[in-house]
């Protein structure tokens, strides 16, 4: 089951060896096994930019893995790849369902926000100011939060929560 790594450079190499040794030793399912395998494929193809091998993995990964921390880590990659392949509508439904699971991950929160500011400046252009005004206002709701969580993280929204007068109730 374990993929073949196109591009083997040593942290690869390091990584998958050190996941199988650990996977040998942990007293886990097999089921748990082989949802990690599966989970360290997608995350080894993402890595490459194959992302259609890579959701498959994922997806296997979901089918066996029950433990909702690990399952919120595999939404969240999952919700990774439809973003970055301009998919935002399916990335929020994976991000969101990661927080259902997770609601600890600010990372989730961190890209919620930056695709209702991207969605806010779309809006911005197409001269759509009450449209623009409430997907800026989501995204500041979504980088408090992430803020609160990880408050040396994410100096960028920081500072742009500040001067577009959005900082307050950062203590959510």
């Amino acid at each position: 089951m374990p993929r073949l790594q196109k591009n083997d450079n040593f942290i690869d190499k390091t990584f998958t060896v050190l996941a199988d040794i650990v996977l040998k030793v942990l007293p886990t399912s097999k089921e748990e096994k082989q949802a990690f395998c599966y989970y360290r494929d997608g995350m080894s193809a993402q890595s490459e930019g194959e992302y259609a091998e890579a959701l498959e993995n994922y997806y296997e990964a979901l089918e066996l893995e029950e433990d909702p921390y690990d399952r919120s880590y595999i939404l969240y990659n999952i919700g990774l790849i439809y973003a970055s392949n301009g998919e935002h509508i399916k990335a929020l439904e994976y991000y969101h369902q990661a927080l259902e699971l997770n609601p600890k991950l600010p990372q989730a929160l961190n890209n919620i926000a930056v695709i209702y500011h991207y969605q806010g400046l779309k809006a911005t252009d197409q001269k759509k100011f009450k449209l623009s005004n409430s997907m800026f206002n989501k995204a500041a709701e979504y980088w408090r939060q992430a803020i609160y969580l990880a408050p040396n993280n994410y100096i960028e929204a920081q500072n742009w929560l500040k001067t577009t007068g959005r900082l307050n109730n950062l203590s959510q």
